[in-house]
C-alpha cells in the first residue's frame, strides 16, 4: 500500500475516528446500563481498527499538516478510550461464553434424555 498524502490520510483517519466513536458509543451508552455487544458491533469495531491500522502501518507522510495532526490526535484519543473499555468488553465476552457453554450443556442433556426416552419406548 503506498503512503497516503497528508490530506487523504487526515480525511481517512477522521472518518475512521468517527466510526470508532460510533461503535464505542453503541457498546457503552452514557446511561451506564449493562452492555450487550452484538456480533455486528464487534465486527464493526474490529474492522475499523484493522482498516486504520493498515493506513498507519503504511507509514506517515514526511510532511505533516495541522489537519493530519488533528486527525492523529483524535485517533489517539479514541485508542485511549478503547484501552479503558477493553476490560469491560473482555468481561462481557467471558460472560457470554459462559452463558453459551451453559446452553450447550442443557442441549446435550436434553439430547441424552430424548435418546433414553426413545430407547425405552
Amino acid at each position: 500500500m503506498p503512503v497516503l498524502t497528508p490530506m487523504l490520510l487526515a480525511q481517512n483517519l477522521q472518518q475512521s475516528s468517527d466510526r470508532l466513536r460510533f461503535w464505542m458509543d453503541c457498546l457503552f451508552p452514557d446511561h451506564g446500563g449493562p452492555i450487550t455487544a452484538t456480533p455486528e458491533q464487534m465486527v464493526g469495531l474490529l474492522s475499523e481498527l484493522l482498516r486504520a491500522g493498515e493506513w498507519l502501518r503504511a507509514g506517515l507522510p514526511q510532511e505533516k499538516n495541522s489537519q493530519l495532526q488533528a486527525a492523529l490526535d483524535e485517533y489517539r484519543r479514541n485508542m485511549e478510550r478503547l484501552r479503558e473499555l477493553l476490560p469491560s468488553i473482555h468481561r462481557q465476552l467471558l460472560s457470554e461464553r459462559a452463558r453459551l457453554e451453559g446452553a450447550r450443556v442443557q442441549v446435550e442433556s436434553a439430547v441424552e434424555w430424548a435418546r433414553g426416552t426413545h430407547q425405552t419406548l
